[in-house]
């Protein structure tokens, strides 16, 4: 498939997918006249950039985990791990803290509920 339906299967832009075909996170085959030609794989490796872009992770640390996917070697292979038990371990405390978050607000959620549904106010208030 080329770029543009690349991107109509995948929502992202045509320039977007440029963007990381420079950054070395995807790498289109190209024909005799230099245009690029993607397959499936394509579709689901730009879905998780997307993904991971969406979770935080910069282009630089995704280039950091994708290295051993493309040419693996056992050094590209330590490198990613590392990058990759980095972000998992940013991403638990990202998910601690939003579930801390969510709890707290269920809290609220549920005090002023109680509230509305005791009427006490409604009466204080006339």
């Amino acid at each position: 498939m080329r770029i543009g339906e690349l991107s109509a299967r995948t929502g992202a832009s045509r320039r977007s997918l440029r963007y990381y075909e420079q950054q070395g996170l995807l790498v289109a085959s190209r024909s005799p006249s230099g245009q690029r030609y993607y397959d499936d794989a394509h579709v689901q490796r730009v879905s998780l950039i997307q993904q991971f872009l969406a979770a935080g992770m910069s282009s630089r640390t995704i280039a950091q985990m994708v290295p051993c996917m493309t040419e693996p070697t056992m050094g590209r292979a330590r490198q990613a791990l590392a990058a990759m038990n980095r972000e998992r371990t940013r991403l638990s405390a990202a998910i601690d803290d939003l579930t801390a978050a969510r709890e707290a607000l269920d809290h609220l959620i549920s005090v002023n509920e109680d509230f509305l549904a005791d009427g006490t106010a409604d009466r204080a208030s006339a």
